[in-house]
């Protein structure tokens, strides 16, 4: 009988945080920029120059902590992890080893299988490292240090999710409390969060772990997903042939799906920590703590439980409105203007999913304004406009959040209801369609649909389908 496997997974999640400056000095973070202009001496590594902590770095990391059920360490400190690589400034990069900001947290997730909760072995602080371009015509390679000492809180997970599903799951609510609560905006694409993945296997039913390897290099779920699949096969086939599975770094290849050995895996005394002796000890009060969780927003579960009860719209509607933070602040804002909750989701549902998918965007690129929509749908709503048009209207919303009555106004698209104009195209339509008159006359209900088409293109489409369908069947009924 062929052996069983189990994997076993564990993840570390650095999430760049939302602050403007970085984590020690008062550069900017924005992303972008030519290289090498959002630098000083203290985030080049000059010598002689001193950090100095940014007090939105704790208060992030708290607030993700205790949304996070996490237990915080009143006092807290940082340590240097000593590595000498190009795009590392200082030759140490300033994290926290022995006493993290927060531990011992968790959240529960979903999947198939149903809920678990995955553990939080501890969330901590540290800066990021620069970035290395490698210039092929020139045959070398440049360093930007704009991304030097950007904050990062670095979430690390218990080894305690056993499939891909219960990866992605994990990171999707991880990502949503932290888009919540405004700590980053967790774009992958754009390396504000990125996974590291610590896999092995073991056969079902042994108690101790297998070898781990670490994959690097994640940059979306589905990726994620592929190098997970990829990863576990790969160790069995070694386990099998009765080959050993080797501790190291592993870099994945996204597009060959093959991931390949980047370096053995170090372990922490390899990199001699010690504290900080620039820093100080960060010293949390308990009414610090108090006032982050009066701070802390609505969070998606709470959302959720509202959305029903305030707005009666069905669940799944309210799970995809609330699956953005951008998503569900557009409903609200636009809702508390129009006062038509159902009739905002089904926009926001059906035409604004559509579009984000046509054009490969997030519903965090979304860039119309709730009073756009909330117009579009008072004049769908009130008859101004019928629905073709109104879809038309939003497309021109989406691209370049016009304001709809403006536009509805200058190009004449207002619904004609003036029955007066209407019987007499209707009339035309009739006297020059004889075949399809004789085929609805004989009992082919679907004759007037070809009917309503023509006169609604008549009107070039500026009437209201219903009227057009009354007028007909009157006419047609004569």
């Amino acid at each position: 009988m062929a052996k069983q496997y189990e994997t076993v997974i564990g993840l570390e999640v650095h999430v760049e945080l939302a602050t403007k400056t970085k984590i020690f000095c008062g550069c900017s973070t924005a992303f972008g920029g030519a290289p090498n202009t959002h630098t000083c001496p203290v985030c080049t590594g000059m010598p002689g120059s001193l950090p100095v902590l940014n007090k939105q770095v704790v208060e992030y990391a708290l607030a993700v902590g205790l949304a996070a059920n996490c237990r915080i360490n009143q006092y807290c400190k940082f340590d240097r992890k000593n590595y000498f690589y190009p795009d590392n400034p200082q030759n140490y990069q300033i994290s926290q080893l022995y006493l993290p900001i927060c531990h011992d947290g968790g959240i529960e997730i979903e999947t198939a299988a149903g809920t678990k909760i995955i553990r939080i072995h501890e969330i901590h602080m540290e800066e990021d490292a620069g970035k290395l371009i490698h210039d092929e015509w020139e045959d070398c390679s440049l360093v930007d240090y704009n991304r030097s000492g950007v904050p990062l809180i670095e979430i690390v997970s218990e080894p305690d999710m056993r499939s891909a599903d219960e990866v992605i799951a994990y990171l999707e609510k991880l990502r949503l409390i932290i888009q919540y609560l405004g700590a980053s905006d967790c774009k992958l694409q754009e390396g504000s969060m990125r996974a590291d993945v610590n896999l092995s296997v073991r056969e079902v039913g042994t108690p101790e772990f297998g070898t781990r390897t670490e994959m690097k290099n994640l940059n979306s779920f589905k990726a994620i997903g592929r190098a997970i699949e990829a990863e576990r096969e790969r160790q069995i086939e070694l386990l099998e042939a009765g080959k050993p599975v080797i501790q190291e770094t592993r870099r994945w290849d996204d597009n060959k799906e093959y991931s390949y050995a980047m370096r053995s895996k170090e372990d922490a005394q390899d990199y001699r920590y010690f504290p900080d002796p620039d820093l100080v000890p960060v010293i949390i009060s308990d009414e610090w703590i108090e006032r982050i969780k009066a701070a802390q927003p609505e969070l998606r579960t709470e959302k959720l439980k509202r959305y029903k009860e305030e707005f009666e719209i069905p669940d799944y509607d309210a799970g995809i409105l609330t699956s953005s933070k951008k998503m569900a602040d557009i409903f609200e804002a636009a809702t508390e203007i129009c006062k038509k909750p159902k009739k905002v989701s089904n926009w926001l549902m059906v035409e604004t999913l559509r579009l984000l998918k046509e054009s490969g965007q997030e519903p965090e690129d979304i860039a119309f304004s709730p009073e756009n929509l909330a117009k579009l749908v008072e004049l769908a709503d009130s008859g101004v406009i019928n629905s073709s048009v109104a879809k038309e209207v939003f497309v021109k919303i989406f691209s370049d959040d016009i304001d709809p009555e403006q536009y509805v106004e200058e190009n004449g698209l207002k619904t004609v209801n003036d029955t007066g104009t209407l019987k007499k195209v209707i009339e035309e339509i009739v006297a020059a369609n004889p075949q399809s008159v004789a085929d609805y006359k004989g009992g082919k209900q679907k004759a007037i649909g070809f009917l309503v088409g023509q006169t609604m293109k008549a009107m070039k489409g500026k009437a209201d389908p219903a009227s057009v369908n009354a007028l007909l069947r009157e006419a047609l009924d004569q």
